[in-house]
């Protein structure tokens, strides 16, 4: 079942043409990712489709009756409000009926027990709020705590929660991995596989993307392309459709040779067969003039070269007050290593780079 259409959707800023021509269809179910390099548009083309942002041009067509529930990678919360007010909210009427049914438990008033009994059921509400504190405990996150104490990813975690808990058709989040430990990524990962609904996303996570998505979408050059596979699937393809992008810029490039060399012989009145051929040649020029272009879509550094040892550490400590980060730690860092660094939020990763 078909439940999004994009038509030639296109956007701008001034000169600067962020996409053009973007057209594809999304069916029910499928787990979806944009990919593409920083600034080419991804974040624009989400909120031209969550309605924050207008195109210029194209048409966005969602299925009708589809709740769609979508996350931001910023967002303004009222900094008194506690985690579990914001986190609740999603479910506002169903949160009222537990609170009047908690203070109705307490009066032992058997008519509005009764009562709200028939509401929770009829709204099918009865585990909302077990999900809520489910959630709530997966993503670390306090309930009592005010939003105004909280830092930016633990913001970001509440963001997601509340678009989770919204038991939309349609999930549409921006970098949702972002500030999320390696048993909260496992979790999310699990969670999106297996539900039902579309799930539209940006993510720079590649392990993420091979685990989670079915369909990849890539803006390149302001155009959209389409690879109905995992992440891997679309690198290979994205390699095949280079490799013949390249063979036709090397064919129109000899052809522009040949062609360029005829134009320069012909004297300025020409006849019509003439005029059709200078067309054609026009239109090699421009194939014959592409460049591809293989920007990576991950920052790199340039480093000097040091030699074999790059930096050696001899019992490195470190400690916030009362809490150690790192104990007596040693090691030798060579050229050419790889090496990542993996712990819960909070145990000193960044402190440590």
């Amino acid at each position: 079942m078909n439940v999004l259409s994009v038509e030639n959707l296109e956007k701008s800023y001034g000169e600067k043409i962020l996409f053009q021509n973007v057209t594809f269809g999304l069916d029910q179910g499928q787990k979806v990712a944009l990919v593409a390099k920083n600034g080419a548009g991804k974040t624009t083309l989400l909120r031209c489709l969550c309605g924050m942002e207008s195109a210029d041009q194209g048409n966005i067509v969602f299925r009708k009756e589809q709740r769609i529930s979508w996350m931001e990678q910023t967002e303004d919360f009222d900094p008194n409000a506690t985690v579990w007010d914001l986190i609740a909210d999603n479910q506002h009427e169903n949160h009222q009926l537990f609170y009047a049914y908690n203070q109705a438990l307490e009066n032992n008033d058997a008519a509005e027990i009764d009562r709200l009994t028939d509401a929770i059921t009829a709204n099918n509400a009865w585990g909302v709020e077990a999900e809520i504190a489910k959630i709530v405990q997966i993503l670390k996150l306090n309930p009592k705590d005010r939003v105004g104490s909280l830092s930016g990813g633990q913001k970001k975690r509440i963001s997601l929660a509340k678009v989770l808990l919204a038991d939309a058709d349609f999930f549409i989040l921006d970098e949702p991995t972002n500030h999320l430990d390696l048993d909260m990524i496992e979790w999310l990962e699990s969670y999106l596989s297996s539900t039902n609904a579309t799930v539209f996303m940006v993510t720079h996570d590649r392990y993420f993307l091979e685990s989670v998505c079915d369909v990849i979408l890539e803006l390149d050059e302001k155009n959209l392309y389409k690879y109905n596979g995992n992440f891997s699937y679309y690198l290979y393809k994205k390699a095949e459709r280079q490799e013949q992008l390249a063979s036709s810029i090397e064919k129109a490039q000899n052809t522009f040779r040949s062609e360029l060399e005829w134009i320069r012989k012909q004297p300025k009145a020409r006849g019509t067969k003439q005029k059709a051929r200078i067309d054609a040649f026009l239109e090699v020029k421009e194939t014959a003039s592409q460049k591809i272009k293989n920007d990576s879509m991950e920052l790199l550094v340039k480093m000097e070269r040091l030699g074999t040892k790059i930096v050696e550490f001899h019992k490195v400590s470190k400690a916030f007050g009362d809490k150690t980060l790192l104990q007596s730690f040693s090691y030798n860092f060579q050229r050419q290593e790889r090496m990542g660094i993996v712990g819960n939020n909070g145990t000193g990763k960044t402190t440590f780079v």
